[in-house]
């Protein structure tokens, strides 16, 4: 093979395109990975999952020493922030990850290609650098893995200063007196709590008549009563038809999804959080007799390949939660499948957390998901509350649910409201992907006193056994 000729060649650098990348590499293939953007890492690792987390746990490190110090006899006197110091930290964290990922390329002798990459014709790609100079790559195998960008919505324009999408919010020079978030999906509610700990006035906006859309209804609810206990408002039910910027602040114009007089909301910064939209304009896709759906997605088979031979597709550009986790694991596979592999992904265990405080976790399926498709099931819940280690911690809202099928007890679906909820989701998604049931994890020792247990008694509750309640 030439410079310019490679066994694959993925178009993003973002967790789906990385990591099919080095699977791809470590396989024996000769690969490249062409990033429009300076940084490796895509949205998630730069403007997305990495420094939201950074903000997170930082807010709820002050937070917690603001409010639940005291309770463990801890004294703080004169507590205070310095945003930029915290905002610091957030850069120094996505820099060291980005600067990571060329590392890994390196050592995996993956070729990094800059520029913005599209498909001349089956088998090439085009490259076209930022001073427009452009380079043209043979490729056997093409994956797409372009991710998603901000959705927006009509007459709410997003100036990154008073309208604001989850980029403007991660970087906000002060903290606003007011912050609207628009959306109560997972990045709207996180954002949220970041800004509510240090100090904002939060009302969130959703037009549905429920936040975190999508989730089990009953932790949903106990999630929304956690959120209001922190402060946080909710306008439920509710469009929002304009917003107006100006210098001191935001105007929003809302309105019932039920009818009704119009009102005016007034905040220092309106946050536009309502979901993310597949990348995939100027691939050169449609040209080439690729599909999309409607809302912008390729359309693949099982085996992720589109309806041209070898130009493959993941991640958020494809049907599917647009979640990191599950673009890397359709990397992986889509790797091992060009390699002559016989990779599976199986999408009811891939979870979904919400980095909040208390997190929210979920795997599987939920009621209304189960009463929906007529699937008769059993379920067990547990909560914080009788948890030895939850009270010594003084982190008793919450509680652990597992669905499992009535007949032949095998785990459906696991909903978790509470402390550190986002790392026991992993016992309850490995449960999931080896078929077990609700008894195998009951009977599985747990260390105690320990969180984890909270999942042990929700599994003994399936069948009407809980010991601690």
């Amino acid at each position: 093979m030439t410079d310019t000729a490679f066994d694959v060649v993925v178009i993003g650098a973002g967790p789906g395109g990385y990591v099919a990348a080095i699977r791809a590499a470590q396989l024996g293939l000769k690969v490249a990975c062409v990033e429009k953007d300076k940084t490796l890492g895509g949205t998630c690792l730069n403007v997305g999952c990495i420094p939201s987390k950074a903000l997170l746990h930082t807010s709820e490190e002050f937070a917690h020493a603001r409010d639940g110090f005291a309770k463990h006899g801890i004294k703080v006197q004169g507590l205070s922030f310095d945003l930029a110091a915290m905002m610091a930290h957030k850069a120094g964290v996505v820099d060291t990850l980005t600067k990571g990922i060329v590392q890994l390329f390196k050592k995996n002798n993956v070729t990094h290609v800059a520029g913005h990459g599209s498909i001349a014709k089956p088998g090439q790609v085009l490259v076209t650098a930022a001073d427009g100079t452009t380079k043209t790559l043979d490729a056997r195998n093409i994956i797409i893995a372009t991710g998603s960008d901000v959705a927006t919505l009509p007459n709410v324009a997003i100036d990154e200063r008073r309208i604001v999408s989850s980029t403007g919010a991660l970087a906000l020079a002060e903290v606003p007196k007011k912050l609207i978030v628009i959306g109560a999906g997972y990045i709207g509610l996180e954002m949220g709590s970041v800004w509510r700990r240090l100090g904002a006035e939060v009302e969130v906006v959703e037009f549905l008549d429920r936040i975190v859309p999508g989730m089990d209804g009953e932790v949903a609810k106990l999630f929304q009563r956690a959120l209001m206990k922190q402060g946080f408002k909710f306008r439920l039910g509710t469009k929002v038809t304009g917003a107006e910027a100006t210098n001191d602040g935001v105007k929003l114009t809302i309105e019932s999804v039920k009818g009704g007089a119009a009102e005016t909301l007034s905040a220092d910064v309106a946050l536009v959080a309502v979901g993310w939209r597949p990348f995939t304009k100027g691939l050169g896709l449609e040209a080439l007799g690729a599909t999309l759906d409607k809302a912008g997605r390729v359309e693949v088979d099982e085996h992720f390949q589109t309806k041209i031979a070898g130009l493959y597709a993941i991640g958020d550009a494809i049907r599917g939660p647009m979640l990191a986790h599950k673009a890397e694991d359709e990397g992986v596979a889509v790797a091992e499948l060009i390699a002559g592999q016989k990779p599976h992904v199986n999408y009811d265990a891939i979870p979904g957390v919400v980095y909040t405080a208390p997190e929210v976790a979920a795997v599987g399926k939920t009621e209304e998901q189960l009463k929906e498709s007529g699937i008769a099931y059993r379920a067990g819940s547990f909560p914080y509350l009788a948890n030895g280690r939850a009270r010594s911690m003084s982190a008793t809202d919450g509680l652990a649910k597992i669905l499992a099928d009535a007949t032949t007890d095998r785990i459906l679906g696991v909903h978790i409201v509470g402390a550190d909820a986002g790392t026991m989701i992993a016992e309850a998604a490995l449960a999931i992907e080896l078929g077990a049931s609700a008894e195998d994890l009951a009977r599985t020792s747990h260390a105690h006193p320990t969180l984890s247990e909270i999942i042990k008694e929700a599994a003994l509750a399936v069948d009407k056994r809980a010991i601690h309640i």
